[in-house]
């Protein structure tokens, strides 16, 4: 090969590997799973297979345009936020946004004491899970081994 690879791909605000095919290091995204990498690469017209630090500036900008606005072009059952509450509007968030808006969300649950926000505020299971015997938190409650006389074993302090 007489074209260098780039080691640190910078696209969608996070470092890729650029030793891996496009479609795999796009993955490392937050809110970019393995299907939206192919769709972004379909989209693109750039092969999944190929090295992500082979490409050139002009593919990786394109790469990162249609990162960041993967509403425009993708169906509306395809992006990570449908109708969102404010906008109205089809949204996909990538990395710290994603995150942002799902502990938004969570906590306008709480605020409106529903039922989700009353489990989230109590710490228990949401989404209908059994909560008798998992999910336990805190120290277990049992026999407690009491203190045993110094034995065979010594008992001495160190």
């Amino acid at each position: 090969m007489s074209q260098e690879i780039r080691q640190i791909v910078r696209i969608g605000d996070t470092d890729l590997d650029g030793f891996k095919p496009v479609a795999y290091a796009l993955t490392k995204i937050r809110g970019i799973g393995i299907s939206t990498a192919y769709a972004i690469c379909r989209y693109i017209g750039v092969n999944p297979t190929i090295r992500l630090g082979q490409l050139d500036d002009e593919t990786i900008r394109k790469l990162d345009w249609a990162v960041r606005n993967l509403y425009q072009f993708a169906p509306g059952w395809f992006v990570n936020r449908p109708k969102d509450p404010e906008s109205g509007r089809n949204m996909h968030l990538i990395g710290a946004d994603l995150v942002l808006a799902a502990k938004k969300d969570v906590d306008l649950m709480k605020k409106l004491r529903s039922w989700k926000g009353i489990r989230h505020n109590l710490g228990l299971k949401v989404r209908g899970q059994r909560t008798r015997t998992t999910g336990r938190l805190g120290l277990t409650v049992g026999v407690t081994k009491g203190k045993t006389a110094g034995g065979a074993g010594g008992g001495g302090s160190k």
